[in-house]
């Protein structure tokens, strides 16, 4: 089976993710989206919230499992028995520390391969930190994430604010 597992924070979700994550899955039998739990940053989403959006949104594409995770992406990979770490590349200064982290991956465990999917056009300026940005601001962002996602950032972002 060829299985691969496509690692990160998805706080929110965009468009660009939903992209990598239907390409990539139509290139192997089994898509593992792993949502990254890292203490190290304070995330709009709790972990569980950002599975649970990606599992509504991925609900369509039967291929792929949604699990959370904290360490390496590549022990990740090793837990769920993938081949692959699935990375999206929207920019050359992506490429520069996504290579670096593939060939650290490659060190790390030489049964796991690294496979690079370049964002589509029309994807490649969105970032989920420009999303929260421009919801912070009440700017409208239906043209970033899925329609259910979008009421769900803004009332995160609403609560967060009435509670400073």
């Amino acid at each position: 089976m060829r299985r691969a597992v496509y690692p990160g924070s998805f706080d929110p979700v965009t468009f660009g993710h939903l992209d990598i994550i239907r390409r990539s899955a139509a290139l192997v039998d089994e898509l593992v989206v792993g949502v990254l739990n890292n203490s190290s940053k304070t995330p709009l989403f709790s972990v569980e919230e950002r599975v649970n959006i990606l599992l509504e949104a991925t609900k369509d594409i039967p291929n792929v499992r949604v699990e959370s995770f904290s360490g390496l992406s590549v022990d990740f990979a090793r837990a769920c028995e993938a081949r692959f770490i699935v990375r999206g590349l929207r920019a050359i200064t992506d490429f520069d520390y996504e290579l670096q982290l593939a060939q650290t991956n490659r060190i790390m465990n030489s049964d796991i391969d690294t496979l690079f999917l370049a964002t589509s056009l029309e994807y490649a300026y969105l970032s989920s930190s420009t999303v929260k940005e421009v919801a912070s601001y009440g700017g409208d962002v239906s043209k970033f994430v899925p329609p259910f996602v979008v009421d769900k950032i803004y009332n995160k972002i609403w609560s967060k604010k009435n509670q400073k």
